[in-house]
This record gives C-alpha cells, sequence and structure tokens, in this order.
C-alpha cells in the first residue's frame, strides 16, 4: 500500500504512507508560498523511497477550516492527482488531525475531552471538539468559527492547538501531556488524516474533498453597476 496525505490549512506538508506502520513527513511553513512548495515536496517524499506518483493508491488532503488561499493549493493539487492517475481522492478536516495526534500520543484516557482550536485571524479561532475513544479521537461538535471566548468548554477539556497559545487569558495553561510534545501536536500530520480516512473508509463513510471555509470570502461582487450622469 502507498498513499499520499497533503494539508496546506497551515503549513505546506506532505506525508507518504508506506504500510500499517511507516510513514514519512515533510513540512515546510513558509508563509504565501503553497502552490510553489506543495509539488517539490511530494516528488522529495516519492524519490526518497524509490517510488513513482504512478505507484500511489490513494490521495488524502486535509479540507481545512482554513483560509481560501492556502487550503485551495492542497485540494486542487489532489484532485488533480485523482483524476490523473484515476486513483481515489478523500478529505478529511485538518483539525481532526491534531486531535487524533493526542489520542495517539498523549497517553489519554479513553473518555478524555478534546478541543482543537487554530488561529483563525480576525481575533477568531477555528475549534472543533472530540473524545478519546479506544485510542482515536471522535469528532463530539464543530468545525466552526467564532471570537475565543464564545468557544463551547468544560472544566476537563485538553486544549491543543496555536489559538490555545495566541489565548491563554481563555484557554488556560498547556496540559503537559501535549505539551512539548511532537510535531504532530502542533501542526497536522497529513500521515495521520490517512489513518483517519482509512478508519472512516472501512465504517463506511463518504469523504468528499470538499474545503470547509467556514466564513463568507472577503472579495465579492459588486451589488450593481453604478448610473453615471452625462
Amino acid at each position: 500500500m502507498m498513499h499520499l496525505g497533503i494539508d496546506t490549512s497551515g503549513a505546506v506538508t506532505a506525508s507518504l504512507v508506506l504500510d500499517a506502520d511507516r510513514a514519512d513527513t515533510l513540512t515546510d511553513d513558509e508563509p504565501r508560498r503553497h502552490a510553489e512548495l506543495l509539488a517539490p515536496l511530494v516528488t522529495e517524499l516519492l524519490a526518497r523511497h524509490g517510488r513513482a506518483v504512478g505507484d500511489l493508491e490513494s490521495v488524502v488532503v486535509g479540507t481545512g477550516p482554513a483560509p481560501f488561499t492556502g487550503l485551495r493549493v492542497g485540494l486542487v493539487t489532489a484532485r488533480v492527482l485523482g483524476l490523473s492517475l484515476g486513483i481515489p481522492v478523500h478529505g478529511a478536516p485538518s483539525l481532526d488531525a491534531l486531535a487524533e495526534a493526542a489520542a495517539r500520543f498523549a497517553g489519554l484516557e479513553d473518555g478524555s475531552p478534546l478541543l482543537v482550536v487554530t488561529d483563525a485571524r480576525r481575533r477568531e479561532v477555528y475549534w472543533s471538539r472530540y473524545e478519546v475513544r479506544d485510542g482515536a479521537a471522535v469528532t463530539t461538535d464543530g468545525p466552526d468559527v467564532g471570537p475565543p471566548a464564545d468557544v463551547p468548554r468544560t472544566p476537563d477539556d485538553v486544549v491543543l492547538g496555536a489559538g490555545r497559545d495566541l489565548y491563554p487569558q481563555v484557554f488556560g495553561e498547556a496540559d503537559p501531556r501535549v505539551a512539548g510534545g511532537p510535531p504532530a501536536l502542533l501542526s497536522p500530520d497529513p500521515s495521520l488524516l490517512v489513518r483517519i480516512a482509512q478508519r472512516r473508509l472501512a465504517a463506511g463513510a463518504t469523504l468528499p474533498a470538499d474545503p470547509l471555509y467556514l466564513r463568507r470570502p472577503d472579495a465579492v461582487p459588486p451589488a450593481g453597476v453604478k448610473r453615471v450622469l452625462a
């Protein structure tokens, strides 16, 4: 098996999932260069393992939530690869990868509530709620966007994501179990998106690669043509 995972909801990240236990991930967090960086990352990953793009069996892409410009690079790249290679393309919310990392690597007990919050700019956060079940993260609410103070909370939440560090006065200090952990606790790891997609597909879910923007675009067409007096 060989599956490609892509996420451009923040940094540009690509993962090659080689089998049930092996995956390789490359990340470049240089801002505003998603379109230039993604294809070289994929090419480098394939070359490192002596594989060709034709060896891919599927592509899984992070669907956000995220701003429009960066997110669409990953979505378009995934769809082009799927069409050109004749392989399936699946989508999974990018926030799910952070929650999955916490469920897998932070030693949390079953039933632990997770809250993932990331920077949505405009003094808002993207958020989603989860619960740890059998070592995996299961979505219980969200994703959504809004002011930090409006995010639903419980006293037992394990909070992770960039939004926690941006608004510590709202979300508190980092839980020691998710502070200073692996990079997958800080930025979505596409290899975990692949694992999530495989689990959900096995359960009969459909996973469209549709973007989660959660906001109306800033740029809108003009309401009408202004009349000019002669």
